[in-house]
């Protein structure tokens, strides 16, 4: 029975590190234009992390032009991330990133872990 279930399973995808809360990510993400292929650079902080076999996901967040916030969940074993890219490690004592939704400026800033 598990031989059958991991041979429907999603390989993992090699280009993708281990990620943590607080990481200042680049996700380069292959996006289809009509019949043409291009990789788009998605930057900002991963707030949270889902471990869940296939349907792991990552959840990135930055701020875009007007202070607007954009988040993004990818999923990990997906074949359309072209890489991931770890920036920088930052230091949280959390999990989970919600409170970074309500700051902004410098209270929205984490420190760098060395």
């Amino acid at each position: 029975m598990t031989d059958i279930l991991r041979s429907i399973e999603a390989p993992i995808n090699p280009d993708i590190p281990d990620l943590l809360p607080g990481d200042s990510v680049s996700v380069h993400v292959k996006i289809k234009e009509g019949n043409r292929e291009r990789i788009q650079e998605f930057k900002g902080i991963v707030l949270y992390t889902h471990n869940n076999g296939t349907n792991s996901t990552f959840t990135v967040r930055r701020v875009a032009s007007n202070g607007i916030g954009v988040e993004r969940t990818f999923l990990t074993r997906s074949p359309r991330i072209d890489k991931v890219v770890v920036e920088r490690h930052s230091k949280v004592r959390r999990a989970r990133l919600y409170y970074l939704r309500d700051r902004s400026g410098k209270s929205a800033r984490l420190k760098q872990k060395f």
